[in-house]
């Protein structure tokens, strides 16, 4: 445990890569991750956890098979456990994720967005 708050722009500076959550906080079995996102990322689905989005600048996208939840500065979603998903951002957008550690961040899909897990900043 640490006596100073957790800055969000500061870890933020330090993020430099798209689609690469770091975590910086943990509660019980959940990490609080920031990420910057970019772009479209890969379609996919977490069999056994919800997913927290929120967003702290910038504006996203949840694109669902079926519709879109557009999300901006200040808002939050949560993605059902299950649900297909992909994330969009046109430009820039900076988030934070809550999930359970040990979630990969692409799912059951794979591929070369997967970032490696537990990665503290």
């Amino acid at each position: 445990m640490t006596d100073r708050a957790i800055n969000f722009r500061d870890k933020l500076a330090l993020i430099g890569d798209h689609w690469s959550p770091r975590v910086i906080a943990e509660m019980n079995d959940y990490q609080f991750k920031l990420a910057r996102i970019q772009g479209s990322f890969v379609w996919h689905r977490h069999a056994d956890t919800d997913e927290v989005f929120i967003v702290l600048d910038g504006a996203m996208t949840l694109e669902f098979r079926d519709h879109a939840v557009a999300l901006a500065t200040g808002e939050l979603y949560v993605v059902p456990k299950g649900v297909e998903h992909r994330p969009v951002a046109e430009r820039e957008c900076c988030i934070l994720l809550v999930e359970p550690r040990g979630v990969v961040n692409t799912g059951d899909a794979g591929g070369a967005y997967t970032a490696p897990n537990d990665v503290w900043i």
